[in-house]
This record gives structure tokens, C-alpha cells and sequence, in this order.
């Protein structure tokens, strides 16, 4: 059988690295283009991380997964909620690979934590998984678990790197860890597809799209890139006669305004604050910004990192609002209409139901200060953009952002808009998809395929029934004229409900400035 091998490659798309291609020094990755289709690939809203990765493994909107970003609002009951795999209520492609006997590795993709057993194996990725010794699971990051003791001894294996990369001024040692692990995931892979014997591997590269955030196309991006065409041209090496796929969650795009969302719910009288003890901490000075200019100049922040738990860390205020937990605890609920994630979502409450109209018109026809351009592309309801079983737990209004501006959900007080701060890039909606190998043609006309084409696609290839709940459709510009295409009936997800510790998985993406 011939081996198919997917390279996901977190918040790429094709306008970032286009002038590296036409400069020659993306050479493998232009063989690629060359010998077979790509298209722009179009993510679900909104466009994260959390649910795109699974909106690819299962070819299912948003709707009927029940997971809408990297944590959710319980307006109801006035806490928030945060995924993890078993929260997707959906098996995934290869599931259905294993049902035909096909050996499958998944390596390092976000949304898997905790493992899953499959025939063949599944190592986490992503900023949800965890390592180490503060993980208190009864199982680690690896299916099977001997894995994991395998990944340390053989390879010094880590999810994450360290020290984390957390600011642009970070450009030594924390840009150095990270190219370290893109290297050794492509090392990994090749290892693993021979030792484990499997028929299809899914690679992600997550930490790529870490720097593309921080650095957009300076030289610690560009650097990651040359890396990746080098490992992918170690692959069509190794392997002459290979199905190859590249693919990623989402794409990404500079920025020029900041949105801090609920402060302007809160200048408009749709959100209402109260005094906390966040305030009294602000007004004496004592916020996680000053704690740490004072732990880096004692040269402390690692011993603290690790010796002081979350719960405690969470305790001292951030100077620019709350956030997480705490952002709800400032929430005077019963003057409160709309509470906001970052990226999107809104929520509302049921006081805040009829406001609903009103609060979609005010959103698509604000403009930034900075910019005088509009802030949304468009404003969605749930109902307009999702569909299934788990849409009572979508929120109730989706902020699509208009490239160039990055949604913050910080509560306090402060300005609406601000210049681009932590990050230099936003995702966006236009990722990337390549199919390459002699089963795939290289003629087509077709420019975009859609994130959700992606399983349904790769099942066809591999000759697999598609499931007949998923949303996507095979791509059939890419195979030869006549190949049929089957259906069957969906199989039920084999996740098992474990508990994560959600406390560290979050400070993990405040750090990286998914949640900022």
C-alpha cells in the first residue's frame, strides 16, 4: 500500500511564504506545488485552533462538534468551560482508517489530549497537551503509553518547547527551541513511520505558527520555513513513491488594530462591571507585569513558573484587564447583556437576548480609530454559520474579524482600540491545502476548497467509505475522472472522558497570547 503522509502546518497559507517560493528558496515545497494541486483552504469561524483542527479530522462544522474556540461562556450558570478531545462529539478520518485495517500515527496535532488508542499510534500536540511531572492524568501524552518513555529516551522528546516564547524581543534561545522541535518532529515522524509500521501519518507543526504570530515574515519565521522545505525534501527523498499532503487549520495576515471587545460592550452599556479586588491590587501597583519585570532581574521566573501553582499566579492582576476566570468575576451579571471571548464569539445573556439586532448592527458598522476601517468583515449568528446537534452551546454571535484586526476579550478599564501589542499577526481564513503523489493529478482550475473537504478528500484517496455526516465534500479535481466515490454510515467516537488540568493548559496559550 502506498503510504500517505499529511504535514499540517499551523496557520499557513500560501500569501506569507509566496515570496520565499518566488525567490527560489522554498525549492521543495515549489516541487510540490508544481507536481500537484493547492489550493487556499477555508476555515470555520471562528479561525483558531480550537475547533479548525478537529473541523478537519472529522469534515463537521462547529455545530456538530460543540466546541467554538479555547474556552466557552456557561451564561446560565456564569463559568467557563474548556475542551479538550473528548469534548468533540464526532469520531475522526482515522477512525475510519482503522476500521479497514490501516495502520495510522497521529503526530503532535492540537486537539488530541488526552490520547486516544488507535491502531497504530497517537503522540498530543498543540498548547492543550501536557508533559511532565504537574500532568495528573492516569494515562501520559502517548497512545500506546510505553510510547511516551520511547519519545524521551530515544529523542529527548517535548510537547513544548523551553522557555517559552512569550514576546518579539525573545529572539535567542526561545526561537532556537522552537526550530529544535520542528526539526525533531520531522525526525520523529520518519522514525516512527518505520517503527511502527503504519500506512498513513498526520504530522502537525504547531509551534510554526507561534513564531508567524510574534514575528509575521522576519527572520525567525523565514528561518522555520527553510527548516520545513528541508525536512520535506528529506521526505520525497526517503520516499519516491508517497501520497504527500500538506494542509493547515487556518492562515494568518498582519495586524493593525487591537479590539478590546468588552470594553466597548461596557462604554456601550451591553456589559457592566463591578469593583474587585483586582482594582485595590492595580491602584498599589502589584500586577503580573511589574511581578515579572522584578522575577527576571532575580533571575526567578522559571523557579516560580514552577513552584507556584496557577490558582496562586492568578491571583495578582494584568495591567491591560481580566481575563479567564477572572474576567468573569468583575461581571455585574444582572446589568450584563453580552460577555465576549477573544477572536469572536459573544455571548449573551438572557437579559441581553432582545439586544441581539442592535448589538450585530452596532458591531458591523464600527470602525477602528486607528485605521478608520471597519472592525468586522461580518457579524454572524450562530444559526447562520453552524448547523447540528451541539448548537445550543455556540455562542449566540460570531465576530468575523476583518483581516488586519485581532479581538482581545480583556475586561476592565482601557482603550477600545490599540496599536498591534503582543502579536504581529491574526489568523485568518485562508489556510492552505496540497495534494501530491501519482494518485493525485496536478491539473485543475479550482482555487479554494473548503477545511471541511479535507477528510472526506484524504478517505477517498486512501479508498475508504466517507462517513455520511460529514460536511465536506472529495475534492475531484485531484483524482483521475471516474473515481468512484462511497459512502457509509458514521461510526461513534472512541474517546474516553478523562480530566485535563485546565488551569495549566491556559496559562500555556495566556502565554503564547491565545487568550490575551
Amino acid at each position: 500500500m502506498t503510504k500517505t503522509i499529511v504535514v499540517g502546518l499551523d496557520g499557513a497559507n500560501w500569501d506569507l511564504i509566496e515570496p520565499w517560493l518566488e525567490s527560489d528558496e522554498l525549492p521543495n515545497i515549489e516541487k510540490l506545488r508544481d507536481g500537484g494541486c493547492f489550493f487556499d483552504s477555508i476555515s470555520c469561524l471562528p479561525t483558531v485552533t480550537f475547533p479548525n483542527w478537529k473541523c478537519y479530522s472529522t469534515g463537521k462544522n462547529p455545530g456538530k462538534l460543540g466546541v467554538y474556540w479555547f474556552e466557552g461562556v456557561d451564561v446560565g450558570n456564569r463559568e467557563l468551560t474548556r475542551p479538550d478531545s473528548n469534548s468533540f462529539k464526532s469520531a475522526e478520518y482515522w477512525d475510519y482508517l482503522d476500521k479497514e485495517g490501516i495502520r495510522t500515527g497521529v503526530l503532535n496535532m492540537p486537539t488530541t489530549y488526552p490520547p486516544k488508542e488507535v491502531d497504530g499510534f497517537m503522540v498530543c500536540g498543540g498548547p492543550d497537551a501536557k508533559e511532565g511531572e504537574s500532568r495528573h492524568l492516569s494515562s501520559g501524552y502517548t497512545y500506546p503509553e510505553e510510547l511516551e518513555e520511547y519519545l524521551e529516551d530515544e529523542w529527548s522528546y517535548r510537547i513544548h518547547p523551553s522557555p517559552l516564547l512569550s514576546s518579539q524581543k525573545e529572539r535567542g534561545e526561545e526561537v532556537e527551541a522552537i526550530l529544535d522541535l520542528i526539526e525533531k518532529r520531522f525526525d520523529v515522524a520518519m522514525d516512527l513511520l518505520e517503527k511502527e509500521d503504519v500506512d498513513f501519518l498526520h504530522l502537525t507543526v504547531f509551534y510554526l505558527n507561534v513564531l508567524q504570530h510574534f514575528f509575521w515574515r522576519d527572520k525567525p519565521t523565514k528561518r522555520a520555513w527553510k527548516l520545513i522545505d528541508k525536512k520535506l525534501g528529506e521526505l520525497l527523498e526517503r520516499y519516491e513513491d508517497i501520497n504527500l499532503v500538506l494542509m493547515s487549520d487556518h492562515g494568518c495576515g498582519k495586524i493593525d488594530t487591537q479590539f478590546f471587545i468588552n470594553r466597548w460592550l461596557e462604554q456601550n452599556n451591553y456589559l457592566k462591571t463591578k469593583k474587585s479586588i483586582d482594582d485595590f491590587f492595580k491602584k498599589i501597583g502589584l500586577t503580573r507585569e511589574n511581578a515579572l519585570k522584578i522575577a527576571k532581574k532575580l533571575n526567578l521566573v522559571d523557579f516560580l513558573a514552577k513552584n507556584v501553582p496557577d490558582r496562586i499566579q492568578r491571583l495578582i492582576p494584568m495591567e491591560e484587564g481580566a481575563i479567564r476566570e477572572r474576567k468573569l468575576e468583575k461581571i455585574d451579571w444582572k446589568e450584563t447583556d453580552a460577555i465576549a471571548s477573544g477572536q469572536g464569539p459573544i455571548y449573551l445573556t438572557k437579559k441581553g437576548r432582545e439586544k441581539k439586532e442592535e448589538i450585530k448592527k452596532e458591531l458591523k458598522k464600527l470602525k477602528s480609530s486607528l485605521t478608520d476601517e471597519k472592525i468586522a468583515k461580518d457579524v454572524h449568528e450562530a444559526s447562520e454559520i453552524y448547523h447540528g446537534d451541539e448548537l445550543d452551546k455556540a455562542p449566540d454571535l460570531i465576530v468575523e474579524e476583518r483581516p488586519g484586526v485581532t479581538i482581545s476579550d480583556r475586561v476592565g478599564e482601557g482603550e477600545v482600540f490599540k496599536s498591534p501589542g503582543k502579536w504581529s499577526t491574526e489568523n485568518t481564513r485562508k489556510g492552505l491545502a496540497l495534494f501530491y503523489g501519482q494518485e493525485c493529478s496536478n491539473e485543475t482550475e479550482r482555487d479554494e476548497v473548503s477545511i471541511l473537504d479535507l477528510a472526506p478528500t484524504i478517505l477517498n484517496l486512501l479508498g475508504v467509505k466517507i462517513p455520511n455526516d460529514v460536511d465536506g465534500e472529495v475534492i475531484k479535481e485531484i483524482f483521475e475522472e471516474g473515481k468512484e466515490i462511497e459512502y457509509q454510515k458514521p461510526i461513534e467516537d472512541k474517546g474516553e472522558k478523562t480530566l485535563s488540568e485546565e488551569e495549566e493548559i491556559a496559562s500555556r496559550l495566556q502565554s503564547l497570547g491565545y487568550m490575551d
